[in-house]
């Protein structure tokens, strides 16, 4: 193997697992999902079928990622983040089939507590506060808080809230990187 389980954790067959992984105690990780290099699933977290992590994914305690759900590369769940995969959920009613899509795009934070509907994608570096609940698209960089939640800024790659200027430019303090506020989205700007 070139992840590392631990010995409570439940493999199921079927299930791609890259080099580097490491996965806790009393997890369980179905058959049918792909996780990628260098991630990191905390205690007591559910893989589950056709889910698909990329690399260097940060899964913390509690969390259950449940069919429908992908989350490309560097992405972070909080502890006790929740994802639903059905938009009306019926005890007696089987809606297996029905799953909502839900993309979390790179490099996105996704806080302790925070609860994301299906089929509201997260766009890229976005950062959701903890405790927030996702009821429509977030936009790349976006910072959102709150239950229903809103957009109260934005987020640099860094994690840093971003400050724009008249000019509607903005500097990360800890990465010295420059970001642009166009048509109410933010890109990094490139050097040429």
């Amino acid at each position: 193997m070139d992840y590392f389980a631990h010995h409570t954790a439940v493999i199921d067959e079927g299930c791609s697992i890259g080099k580097g992984t490491n996965i806790w105690h009393f997890s369980h990780i179905m058959s049918r999902c792909k996780i990628g290099s260098n991630c990191n699933l905390g205690q007591n977290c559910v893989i589950s079928p056709e889910v698909v992590l990329g690399n260097n994914v940060k899964v913390q305690n509690n969390v259950s990622i449940y069919t429908g759900v992908i989350c490309e590369d560097d992405v972070f769940l909080g502890p006790s983040m929740v994802f639903t995969n059905v938009i009306n959920p019926r005890s007696h009613v089987n809606r297996r089939g029905q799953y909502s899509k839900t993309l979390v795009r790179q490099g996105a934070s996704i806080g302790a507590n925070a609860t994301i509907v299906c089929g509201h994608n997260i766009g890229k570096f976005a950062f959701i506060g903890a405790g927030t609940v996702v009821t429509k698209e977030v936009e790349d960089y976006a910072l959102v808080v709150g239950n229903p939640g809103r957009q109260i800024g934005w987020m640099s790659e860094y994690g840093h809230k971003l400050h724009f200027d008249t000019s509607n430019t903005a500097i990360c303090p800890e990465s010295g990187e420059n970001y642009i506020l166009k048509d109410n989205k933010v890109s990094k700007q490139t050097e040429l």
